[in-house]
């Protein structure tokens, strides 16, 4: 009996995605008496036939399907590994590209970095989670702190923390100092938000169906301006807490969905990134028990 070889392996998996020994010589580049060869040599050393021959092209049998179910493992795997290679020519050494949406630059991404090696260059872009995890999927980032994306195929998103939301008052405001405020109460506050479609803010059902957006700001600086003048409420994520001005109360949200899961996005097997995003769980860890004691 034979070994597998990748060549017969991609040829396999190509061969069974089309139905046609004719297509995957073509899209490998091979000639299709190549292709014949390989499944033929694949065949031998699974033992067992792999193709029903058709007038119309091929089908898998069940020991095919093995092999094609296996293939996309040990294929994907090295293709990764080809991925990681190449970035690591392409990057110079010490240097890493991070990633994050506006509030987790705040806290918790400086401490990381504070966290990491002087010889490590960290170059950094903020922007919208949905943005940022295609620039991890590209190879434009090496890791992203994200929330609410489901993630492009080739990249893994590792909850760091499930951040809770509180309410930002100005310190007049009656919900200040109070150690959290219901869902209920909150309706019928008049919200100052980074757009004027509920659906695209942090406001969740507690803020009612129909939510009274006072102003619009999308500079967080400005929000909390118009916060402690007392025009109006709104919300943040714990992850902003440590940071915010002594001008600003806040209240948690007392409400199940008033929390927002943060994680990190990288590419698999990536392993460069392995020891920041240790630093970012440890910098959550931190920044869990800051927001537990804020009062």
């Amino acid at each position: 009996m034979g070994e597998f070889t990748v060549v017969g392996l991609r040829v396999v998996r190509e061969a069974g995605r089309h139905g046609s020994f004719s297509h995957a010589a073509e899209r490998l580049g091979y000639t299709q008496s190549a292709v014949s060869r390989q499944i033929a040599l694949m065949e031998q050393a699974a033992g067992q036939v792999l193709f029903e021959r058709q007038a119309r092209g091929v089908r898998l049998t069940d020991a095919g399907r093995v092999v094609v179910r296996h293939a996309e493992v040990v294929l994907g795997e090295l293709d990764a590994a080809q991925q990681q290679l190449q970035d690591m020519a392409a990057r110079p050494a010490g240097r890493l590209r991070v990633g994050a949406f506006s509030t987790a630059m705040a806290v918790l991404v400086p401490h990381a970095i504070a966290a990491l090696s002087k010889a490590t260059r960290v170059t950094l872009r903020e922007g919208l989670s949905p943005g940022l995890v295609k620039a991890v999927a590209r190879g434009r980032l090496d890791l992203a702190v994200v929330t609410g994306v489901v993630p492009p195929e080739g990249v893994e998103v590792t909850p760091l923390l499930e951040d809770p939301l509180f309410v930002a008052t100005s310190l007049g405001h009656p919900f200040a100092g109070q150690p959290s405020v219901t869902g209920e109460a909150l309706r019928g506050q008049r919200w100052i938000a980074g757009s004027a479609e509920p659906g695209t803010t942090l406001l969740g059902a507690w803020a009612g169906e129909e939510p009274e957006i006072a102003y619009v700001a999308r500079d967080w600086v400005a929000k909390l301006g118009l916060v402690s003048a007392g025009l109006g409420v709104t919300v943040v994520p714990g992850l902003v807490v440590p940071a915010l001005p002594p001008s600003v109360a806040v209240t948690r949200i007392d409400d199940p969905a008033a929390v927002r899961v943060t994680a990190v996005a990288c590419r698999r097997a990536h392993r460069p990134t392995e020891a920041f995003a240790e630093l970012l769980r440890d910098a959550a860890a931190e920044l869990a028990v800051l927001v537990r004691r804020r009062p």
